[in-house]
């Protein structure tokens, strides 16, 4: 079982309104919903909104869905929050409708509390506020992270930063979050992990723009969505057999290649069947950068001239992956 809550808040009674919070919690629900392939993955998501004076999200709702949230021992529970953050010296706080100040939201604290001693296997947080990076902070030891088993935290800056708008209706790092989501921080099988969402986003701000923040205690990173994969798994899998060792060079030769011109000298061997076959697969590992031609510019090239192909850092990497049953 996976659960999801999504909140966005853009209407406060006493604190300046937002404009694209709301926006984002509808993006991040859509992507998150469904795979790239139509199948479930986080099944009716609950989502909060705050719109409006008629439509708020109060400190006391948003403290009892998170508690739901927590509360049992899903597969996965991911909280992902957009809205104003706040920071004093007792610590942070997510901003609710009814706020009149900051410190009066939801305790960052709090929302840890729950997430550290949840029995969900897996605790996901997100946070598009300002000051979101102090989640998980010690109190009295800024520089000390408290993180229990199973507990990843994602959020859009720093303790000390402010999170911005694209000036479009929605955050720079949601906007970054649901592209990685979509397939962007996807790996050649297709899995999603907060890892990769994190290398995606960090990898598109610049060094001068709001710094994302990633925490984590975790054995082995989840998928938060399966996109479809560049490469089919039995390609994939077929590393080992082509390769048999990561550092091996594949000798190649005239046979592999199944196109011929017509005017090709009578020493030419003619294509092999078999061979042409792991040259389709060999081209289909070359795309996503797993394998490179040997002393020549095309695997075209590489066969005719009978030269050779080799794993690059990359493909050896994944060869390992396979021998080890891992994928």
């Amino acid at each position: 079982m996976r659960k999801a809550l999504i909140v966005g808040i853009d209407h406060y009674d006493d604190i300046s309104p937002l404009s694209g919070a709301v926006n984002d919690a509808h993006s991040v629900r859509s992507v998150l919903e469904r795979n790239a392939d139509g199948t479930l993955n986080f099944a009716t998501p609950r989502l909060m909104t705050g719109t409006g004076p008629t439509a708020k999200v109060t400190r006391t709702q948003l403290r009892d869905a998170v508690e739901e949230l927590f509360n049992d021992d899903a597969d996965i529970a991911l909280f992902y929050f957009a809205g104003h953050g706040y920071i004093d010296d007792t610590g942070g706080f997510l901003c609710a409708s009814d706020c009149k100040s900051g410190h009066d939201g939801l305790a960052l604290s709090e929302v840890m509390s729950m997430a550290n001693q949840s029995k969900a296997k897996n605790k996901v947080i997100i946070l598009d506020s300002c000051h979101g990076g102090i989640a998980g902070t010690h109190p009295a030891a800024k520089q000390i992270a408290e993180i229990s088993d199973g507990v990843t935290i994602l959020t859009a800056s720093t303790a000390d930063q402010y999170a911005m708008e694209t000036g479009g209706g929605s955050g720079v790092f949601t906007s970054l979050l649901v592209d990685a989501l979509s397939g962007a921080a996807a790996n050649l099988v297709g899995a999603i992990t907060p890892g990769s969402v994190y290398a995606h986003i960090d990898q598109s701000l610049g060094n001068w723009a709001q710094r994302p923040v990633f925490k984590t205690n975790v054995k082995k990173f989840v998928s938060l969505r399966e996109t479809a994969s560049p490469i089919e798994l039995a390609d994939l899998q077929k590393l080992t057999t082509l390769f048999e060792d990561p550092t091996t060079e594949l000798a190649l030769n005239p046979s592999y290649e199944p196109e011929r011109s017509g005017n090709e000298d009578e020493s030419v061997p003619e294509p092999d069947p078999a061979r042409a076959a792991d040259f389709a697969v060999l081209q289909n590992l070359v795309k996503v950068n797993l394998v490179r031609p040997v002393d020549a510019p095309h695997m075209w090239h590489a066969a005719m001239k009978s030269t050779a192909c080799e794993l690059t850092v990359l493909g050896q990497h994944y060869w390992k992956l396979v021998k080890q049953n891992l994928i």
